[in-house]
């Protein structure tokens, strides 16, 4: 509703409305609840509790196989900027990083980068979600310049820092 709320005051009053759509965001000060986070946060938080509780596996839902856009929180941020000074057309625009991993992939460099060394454990009964989530970004690079510049592992690292700093852990 809101984008064609735009669409229609852009055309009615020509107020200049644009429409972003960003995927999956991630980063420090991210959402780190059990109850109400995202994957990338989810996921630290399995981590950092399994090691501080000396557990030696993680169990994560569905088979892993599903695949997953992240853009690092930092570039949204700078994509918005971008779009609002240089973009003045009512098409909606995709804001993501173009890069897809599977969920498997995503829980073992987690696993990785804060040193787990425990087990996988997939719980198949619990659901993959959409098989695939990935936008096409090439309008937003065409129409403002907007290229996601955060190298996925660093911005995973700023994140795991960011969260074990949080919770007073050090480096994770």
């Amino acid at each position: 509703m809101m984008l064609v709320q735009a669409q229609a005051y852009r055309q009615q009053y020509d107020f200049n409305a644009i429409y972003l759509l960003p995927v999956n965001l991630y980063g420090p000060k991210d959402n780190f609840s059990p109850n109400s986070s995202h994957v990338i946060p989810a996921l630290i938080k399995k981590v950092a509790d399994a090691k501080k509780e000396g557990k030696n596996f993680i169990e994560v839902w569905g088979t892993g196989k599903a695949t997953r856009e992240f853009l690092y929180v930092e570039d949204a941020a700078e994509g918005i900027i971008l779009a609002t000074e240089k973009y003045d057309k009512p098409e909606p625009v995709n804001l993501g990083s173009g890069m897809e991993i599977s969920i498997k992939d995503l829980v073992e460099l987690i696993c990785r980068l804060m040193d787990f060394k425990g087990e996988i454990h997939w719980d198949t009964s619990k659901p993959d979600g959409q098989s695939r989530r990935m936008l096409d970004v090439n309008r937003a690079e065409k129409e403002f310049g907007f290229k996601a510049k955060t190298n996925f592992e660093d911005g995973l690292k700023k994140t795991i820092e960011w969260y074990g700093v949080e919770q007073g852990a050090g480096r994770l």
